[in-house]
């Protein structure tokens, strides 16, 4: 199940349908086999920004994050639309590479471990990302 929930105050309509498919494309690529709960929150720059400082000790917005894992009770990706935005060119092409971002996390992906982590999960999510229609 994928659940996507704009809690944003101060936002343009965000497109569901689309990012579902987003979603659902990345799961099935990863080839998971345990029960999905994904929810999508899209949330306002001082919300992102309160959670940031909670769970990562940076006092400042960012575009996504993500918490639990894949298989665990639920798993959520926060999107900030105002950062998203804030990444230059075309929205919805951005929007789509932090949710594919926030997504492999989940999947255990991490960047910030080592360069070869990170180049590993920016290859997958490069591929993800070169597999949408937009």
């Amino acid at each position: 199940m994928i659940e996507i929930n704009n809690l944003s105050k101060n936002y343009r309509k965000i497109d569901k349908v689309f990012l579902k498919k987003v979603a659902d494309k990345v799961l099935k690529g990863e080839k998971n086999k345990k029960k999905i709960e994904l929810s999508i929150a899209i949330i306002d720059s001082e919300e992102i920004k309160k959670l940031n400082k909670r769970y990562r000790n940076i006092n400042k917005s960012t575009d996504v994050l993500s918490f639990g894992e894949i298989g665990e009770d639920i798993s959520e990706v926060v999107i900030c639309p105002e950062e998203v935005e804030k990444n230059g060119k075309d929205f919805k092409k951005e929007l789509t590479l932090v949710l594919i971002h926030g997504i492999l996390h989940l999947f255990k992906y991490d960047h910030e471990k080592t360069k070869k982590a990170a180049e590993k999960m920016f290859q997958k999510q490069e591929e993800y990302f070169s597999k949408i229609k937009f």
